[in-house]
């Protein structure tokens, strides 16, 4: 069981629940929460998190990305604790366990709900399996700002509300950027060995420099929506997000000047900072409606 927890990396399961709950307060915003859709928004996010978390543990393995020479945590299959066949069977039957909740989302708010679980779980495991992986080609950066905001966001108000409002797309940005922001951390870490494995990302094509700005630009673009909604109208309460500015401030430092294994600590923070940023937005949102 300790393995299967490890392979399903805890930590990066805020990335599933903090879209959810930002969507669910936007619903809440235009009128239209229910609890029902919203529940099963967060199960099949959930699921399709650590199917992802699976489909990369074995797909980096056969790649040859995750070696003795990885400074991030212990991969299963890799270090043998799990083999690539059983890894493969429980990445199916994640998924599985993910569109039980798609089909009642599909009776509840229609065929949209096909298309983006569909999405979902070929992105998932295109980003670092078949012929075009695409962590391996610096598309991952991409991917999660896609799927973990504006698909993930911008869907859970979907199935609350069969609409698509204004204030879930804004509320999709920052949202994506720390969940973007996550993956660059491990990226930048990673540039070295990533660069020998053949995995490409942004760290790898740009330089450190590069994934440094990215990681600010990221980080300017989560506080400045809030501002924004409050200039638009909105409530003073979404400016909520800004009593995290800093812990912000303290790991766009620590990016700027740690790189091997330090930033493990960095990463798990820029978690963190994603879970207290998006939490605050969710009730900035839901109060100032």
């Amino acid at each position: 069981m300790k393995r299967w927890i490890l392979a399903a990396r805890p930590a990066t399961l805020t990335a599933a629940l903090v879209p959810v709950a930002v969507g669910t307060a936007c619903a809440h915003a235009v009128g239209g929460l229910r609890w029902g859709p919203a529940l099963a928004a967060l199960f099949g996010a959930m699921w399709i998190q650590i199917g992802t978390n699976f489909a990369n543990d074995v797909f980096d393995a056969e790649k040859g990305a995750d070696t003795d020479d990885r400074l991030g945590p212990t991969r299963a299959v890799a270090a043998g604790l799990i083999s690539p066949t059983a890894m493969k069977v429980a990445m199916v039957a994640a998924f599985g366990l993910a569109t039980l909740s798609g089909l009642y989302l599909t009776w509840t708010a229609g065929w949209p709900v096909i298309a983006i679980g569909v999405a979902s779980v070929i992105s998932g495991i295109a980003y670092t399996g078949g012929p075009f992986p695409l962590g391996y080609h610096g598309l991952g950066d991409v991917f999660v700002l896609i799927f973990f905001g504006f698909v993930a966001v911008v869907g859970t108000v979907y199935v609350q509300t069969l609409s698509a409002p204004t204030i879930a797309w804004l509320a999709a940005i920052p949202v994506g950027a720390l969940a973007t922001a996550i993956l660059v951390v491990n990226n930048l870490r990673d540039r070295e060995t990533d660069a020998v494995a053949g995995k490409r990302t942004l760290a790898v094509r740009f330089g450190r420099g590069g994934a440094i700005g990215e990681y600010v630009a990221l980080v300017l673009a989560a506080y400045a929506v809030p501002v924004a909604l409050w200039i638009g109208g909105r409530s003073p309460w979404v400016l909520l997000p800004l009593a995290s500015l800093p812990l912000a401030g303290l790991l766009v430092r620590r990016v700027a000047t740690q790189s091997g294994r330090d930033l493990n600590a960095t990463l798990a923070r820029t978690a963190q900072l994603l879970l207290l940023h998006g939490g605050l937005l969710a009730a900035g949102i839901a109060l100032s409606s």
